[in-house]
C-alpha cells in the first residue's frame, strides 16, 4: 500500500511539473502587472519595473498591459514610459493608447466591468547592452488622479 502511494505521489507530481513548464511563454522575459490603488492613477504613482537582458543580439517586443473599468470616461489613454539602461541613460517617450472607437464601443477584452489590454510600445528592438533596464511608466492624462484606472503593466519578450 505504502509502495503505491509513493508511485501514485511520483507521478503525480511529475505531471503536475510537466504542465506547469508547458503553460510558460518561452518567448517572455517578464511579465508583471501592478494593481493601482482604489483604481485611482496619480502623477506621483509612477509604476516601476526592472527587467535583465541577457542577449543584447536578440529583437525584443515591448508591450503596455493597462485594466480599466467600464466607469473610464476616455477613449484614449497617454503615458510616459521611462527608459534607464544598464549605463544609466534614461529615455522617456510619451505614448497614447487607443481604448475605444468612436461609437464608444471598448478595443480591450472584456471580463465583467474590466477591460484589458496588451499594446506593443516598440517593436523588433535591440538592447544596446546585457544588464538590468529600468521602466518607470506614469500617467500623462489630465486628470490627476486618472479614476477607473485597475493595472499597470509591462511585458519583455524576445520576437520571433
Amino acid at each position: 500500500m505504502k509502495r503505491a502511494l509513493k508511485t501514485f505521489c511520483t507521478i503525480t507530481g511529475v505531471l503536475l511539473i510537466t504542465v506547469l513548464a508547458g503553460c510558460s511563454d518561452a518567448n517572455s522575459v517578464m511579465d508583471n502587472n501592478n494593481a493601482i490603488s482604489d483604481h485611482n492613477w496619480s502623477y506621483v504613482n509612477r509604476i516601476k519595473f526592472d527587467c535583465k537582458i541577457n542577449d543584447e543580439s536578440a529583437a525584443y517586443n515591448l508591450y503596455l498591459n493597462l485594466r480599466v473599468t467600464d466607469n473610464y470616461k476616455y477613449s484614449n489613454l497617454f503615458v510616459l514610459i521611462y527608459e534607464t539602461s544598464p549605463d544609466k541613460k534614461v529615455k522617456i517617450t510619451r505614448y497614447e493608447v487607443k481604448l475605444a472607437g468612436r461609437d464608444g464601443e471598448w478595443f480591450g477584452k472584456g471580463s465583467g466591468n474590466l477591460y484589458s489590454y496588451q499594446v506593443p510600445f516598440k517593436t523588433n528592438v535591440k538592447f544596446p547592452a546585457k544588464g538590468n533596464y529600468h521602466f518607470e511608466i506614469e500617467q500623462n492624462m489630465r486628470d490627476n488622479p486618472l479614476h477607473e484606472v485597475s493595472d499597470v503593466g509591462l511585458r519583455v519578450e524576445k520576437a520571433k
